[in-house]
Formats: C-alpha cells, sequence, structure tokens
C-alpha cells in the first residue's frame, strides 16, 4: 500500500482532484490517502470528500486526517504541499503598501515586494516540513504547488537533499494554448520549455517535427481577437521572438514594460479577454468572497451528491507519484536546482526544465542555453529571489530591502531610498509573521 501525505488538504479542490487522478492508478488505487491541516473545518471536508471518492469507485483505498504533520508525513512515499500561510488580512498589504508608494501590481504571489514578503512568511514552514520529512519519509518525493515557486523550491533545495520539485500548471497550459491558436492537435506537438517558473520560454515549439514558432506569430499578428487573449505575453513574444510561460496578468509585474504608468496598464493590463485582471481590486475582492462562502459551497455541493467524475485528469502530480512507485515513466516541467541543466543561468538557482519521473525518482534533463534575451531577464529575476531566500533562512533585513530594490517593477517606478521607505513599512507590518528576523530594521 503505498501512503501519499496532503500537506494543506484544505485546499480543496486541488485535494479532490488529485484524490481521484490518484486512485485511478492500478498502483495507487489501494492508497493510504493521509491528509493533513491545521484547520480542522476544512480538513473534515476534505475527508469526506475523499472519502465520497473512494466509496464512489470502489477502491481498496484508505483515507485518514490529522492535524499533526508528522503522523501524516510517517512512512509516506510521496507527500504533496498545498499550504498557505496567511490569509487575505496578511497578504493584501503586500500589495496595497507597495501601490501606495506607486508599484502598482494585481497578482502579486510570486515575485516583485509582494512576492518576497509572501516568501519570507512561507519558507520557515517549508524547511520544517522537510525536517519532518528527512526524520519520517526519507525517500519520499515532495512535490510543492505552493508560491512564490521557485523562491520555496530554492530554500528547500538549499538545506534539505530530499527529492523535491515544485508543479505549475503554467507549461502544459501555455503548450495547449498556442497548439489552439495555430489549429494543432496537441498530441502532434513537442516543445522544449525551460528558464524559471511562471517565466520559462518555449525555446523550441514543433507541429510534426516542423518549428511552429512562424505560426504561432502569424496567429498573433493576424488575429486581433487572438492578440487581446494575451496582450502582455503576446507583446513580449513579438518583441522577444519567443514565448513565455504564465499569464499575462502575472507577467505584466516581472519585467520593466507594461506596469510603471498608468497609461501603460490602461492600454496592456486592463482589456484583455484572458486571466489577466489590470485591478488587484478584482482579485481581492474574489479572495475575499471564497473566505465568507467556501463553507456554503462545500455544504451545497455534498447537498447535490458531491457531483464529480471520476474519470482522470491531467494533473502532473499523480502521474509522477505512479511513476516513483514503479509505474509508467513521466515527462514533465519541474522546478529543480540548475546543475548545468541551463547553462547561462545561475549554478544552483531553481530552474524550471524538463524531468523524468520513474522508479529512481525525479531525473532532471538538459535543456541548453536559453537565447540571450531571455536569459536575461531570467537572470534579473534569479538575482532578486536569491538574495530573498538568503534573507529568508539568515533572517537578514538588510537582504530584503536588496531583493526588492532589484526588482524591475519596483526599480523602475521608485528611487533607492522610496524602496527602503516602502520595505521599512512591509517589514514592520509583517513583524509578526517573520520569527526567524531578530530585527526589521533597514
Amino acid at each position: 500500500m503505498a501512503k501519499v501525505a496532503f500537506i494543506g488538504a484544505g485546499s480543496l479542490g486541488f485535494t479532490r482532484g488529485l484524490v481521484r487522478d490518484l486512485l485511478t492508478f492500478p498502483l495507487l488505487a489501494d492508497a493510504h490517502i493521509a491528509l493533513m491541516d491545521i484547520d480542522p473545518e476544512r480538513l473534515d471536508f476534505a475527508y469526506r470528500a475523499v472519502k465520497t471518492i473512494i466509496e464512489r469507485g470502489q477502491y481498496p483505498a484508505k483515507v485518514t486526517a490529522t492535524l499533526d504533520r508528522k503522523t501524516a508525513l510517517k512512512g509516506a512515499d510521496a507527500a504533496c504541499c498545498t499550504i498557505l500561510c496567511g490569509d487575505v488580512g496578511v497578504w493584501r498589504h503586500d500589495i496595497e503598501i507597495p501601490k501606495k508608494y506607486g508599484v502598482d501590481t494585481n497578482v502579486g504571489d510570486t515575485r516583485g515586494p509582494s512576492g518576497v514578503f509572501r516568501a519570507l512568511r512561507t519558507i520557515p514552514t517549508m524547511v520544517a516540513i522537510c525536517r519532518d520529512m528527512e526524520r519520517y519519509c526519507p525517500d519520499a518525493i515532495f512535490l510543492n504547488y505552493t508560491n512564490p515557486m521557485a523562491m520555496l523550491c530554492r530554500a528547500m533545495q538549499r538545506v534539505s537533499k530530499l527529492q523535491i520539485t515544485g508543479l505549475c500548471h503554467s507549461v502544459q497550459g501555455t503548450a495547449g494554448m498556442l497548439a489552439h491558436w495555430i489549429g494543432a492537435p496537441m498530441d502532434r506537438i513537442t516543445y522544449v520549455c525551460a528558464g524559471i517558473n511562471h517565466q520559462a520560454w518555449f525555446i523550441d515549439y514543433r507541429w510534426d517535427g516542423w518549428d511552429a514558432i512562424p505560426l504561432i506569430r502569424k496567429a498573433i499578428e493576424s488575429n486581433k481577437k487572438i492578440y487581446n487573449e494575451e496582450q502582455v505575453r503576446n507583446e513580449m513574444f513579438l518583441h522577444l521572438g519567443y514565448y513565455v510561460t504564465e499569464s499575462s496578468g502575472h507577467n505584466s509585474e516581472y519585467n520593466w514594460w507594461f506596469r510603471k504608468r498608468p497609461d501603460l496598464i490602461e492600454k496592456y493590463c486592463t482589456h484583455s479577454t484572458g486571466w489577466n485582471p489590470g485591478e488587484y481590486a478584482y482579485i481581492l475582492k474574489e479572495y475575499q468572497r471564497r473566505e465568507k462562502t467556501w463553507k456554503k459551497e462545500v455544504r451545497e455541493w455534498f447537498d447535490q451528491g458531491a457531483p464529480m467524475p471520476l474519470e482522470r485528469g491531467h494533473e502532473y502530480a499523480a502521474y509522477i507519484i505512479n511513476a516513483r512507485l514503479g509505474g509508467e515513466t513521466f515527462e514533465f516541467n519541474g522546478n529543480v536546482p540548475n546543475t548545468g541543466l541551463v547553462p547561462n543561468l545561475p549554478e544552483g538557482a531553481c530552474v524550471e526544465v524538463p524531468v523524468l519521473a520513474n522508479k529512481r525518482g525525479l531525473n532532471p534533463m538538459y535543456a541548453g542555453p536559453l537565447p540571450p534575451q531571455c536569459a536575461a531577464l531570467n537572470n534579473v529575476s534569479i538575482a532578486v529571489e536569491e538574495m530573498a531566500v538568503e534573507a529568508a533562512l539568515t533572517g537578514d533585513p538588510m537582504l530584503v530591502f536588496h531583493a526588492c530594490a532589484y526588482d524591475p517593477l519596483t526599480a523602475a517606478v521608485l528611487s533607492l531610498a522610496e524602496i527602503r521607505k516602502m520595505v521599512r513599512e512591509m517589514l514592520k507590518k509583517n513583524r509578526a509573521h517573520l520569527p526567524q528576523f531578530k530585527s526589521v530594521a533597514i
């Protein structure tokens, strides 16, 4: 019987979908699903949902639920992490304080001052999870879904020898979107995508072996509907020559080009038809709504008979765990240390590259150098991430300031003195959530 631990199992949609996928594999049909969360009510809902899936599918699996992380991890073959350190009342300041100073972001969970502070709050917990795994399940693979992906994975990979990778939907999601734009069946597309999380590049994209990048360019230039769907990313592609992963809403925050002036936000970040609302207020309102209504929505789901198809979906984690336990090998893009995999990115940095999962575990593959214009943007982001990770691990508040000072959007808007003042305010606001910092004075 395989054991799969879910840390942060109260992320109900993810837990339900992944458990459903896991149990469709013969090797995992009798798995022990160990759910753990710090919220008893969310944990109970997750337990009931998983139990429903097991009963409906008539699987010989079992499910347990616990508030104790060590109990969930003991003897596990794999652990999946979907935690969030701090609710809306905490992380909203990550966006609202910078906006007061003129740094206007909208998602704020990956990079920039907001991503840095989310990492500072989350890294100590992630390291603690690693320490528990080293003691209770040292041979398990650790699959992380929590953002900011690159900074969290980099921190864990620095301090632990566990097999750790971060999983994100942006690579396969973008690959499918591009195939749709050019009218290609996805099963006839091959690609190489490499870089860093949310900023990886399709350095090779082929349809039946033929270079399809010119077709992508033609689709974007000739079809206004396609252009409008992803304005920011399409502008990056038209000017840089390679397509980047993750949505335009996210990518508008990661560079100097789109959010440094109100007129640019209006032009590129407000009217896209894809998922990139230009205003943070939209996202804040949505998360506040979810916090207020999730109990009602889950109760209604159960009252309706817990409707959910049992057919396998496309979530990477289930396929990876199946491969690790001896099933069919599986290739995916994961976040791993750069051991020469992308030669023109820093050694040791967390990169997102093709990885082969098999019985040996996680086997990253050489991707090759990025085009120089792509590597340049990645290297700036990596420099920020490296300083932020070092700050989180050492408790050095000056490194927090330096990380924010080199963020492209922040530096395009503010002076060094203004950035320092902003970071000082953010450190004070987060003081209760940064136990690793003896002082937050800078």
